[in-house]
């Protein structure tokens, strides 16, 4: 059987479209903001494990990362969990000496899990270290089978290129300084 080139072209794009790559990890929707300033952690989930839906999601808070605080999100239970810090900080006139370490995200049911083809995601927010540099989120996510580790970070650097599962990645930038302009 003989297929004119349009056509070929055409059934090639088909194919392509439909290829495109799956989402292969879990990343933040805003991948950088300045040093000092509160920040709106998205993180979003693409896909669960093996096909299996996701039914948890665990934060682990760095170092330096202040008061974190979990969205609520319908359909989920969500917990903290307290640390000792390592260097307490003062936070509207009291001395903070634990702060939240863990945030866990948990499906109250199995209709309430994210199914493997879905997308979806986990917020919470929280105040940035006053210095800049990468700020690595360790994530486990639990699935109905399985689980995925999203806690490999490279040895230096920030490049996550080789890494199976990489812990998510956020660049604390400089500080941005006011500009006064007349």
């Amino acid at each position: 059987m003989h297929f004119s080139f349009a056509t070929k072209l055409i059934a090639a794009c088909a194919i392509l479209a439909g290829a495109t790559p799956a989402f292969s990890h879990i990343v933040l929707e805003t991948t950088s903001a300045p040093a000092g300033s509160s920040y709106k952690a998205v993180f979003l989930v693409g896909h669960g494990c093996q096909g299996s839906p996701t039914t948890g999601v665990t934060v682990q808070i760095p170092a330096g990362f202040l008061g974190a605080k979990p969205y609520p999100k319908a359909g989920w239970t969500v917990s903290t969990q307290l640390g000792k810090l390592a260097k307490p900080y003062d936070s509207h006139g009291k001395r903070v000496t634990e702060d939240v370490a863990l945030v866990s995200w948990k499906a109250a049911s199995r209709e309430a899990a994210l199914p493997d083809a879905f997308f979806d995601e986990f917020v919470l927010r929280g105040k940035l270290p006053a210095s800049p540099g990468p700020l690595w989120f360790k994530v486990l996510q639990t699935c109905e089978n399985g689980s995925n580790d999203w806690s490999d970070i490279p040895a230096s650097g920030s490049a996550t290129q080789g890494l199976k599962f990489p812990a998510v990645l956020l660049e604390v930038k400089p500080a941005e300084t006011a500009q006064h302009h007349h």
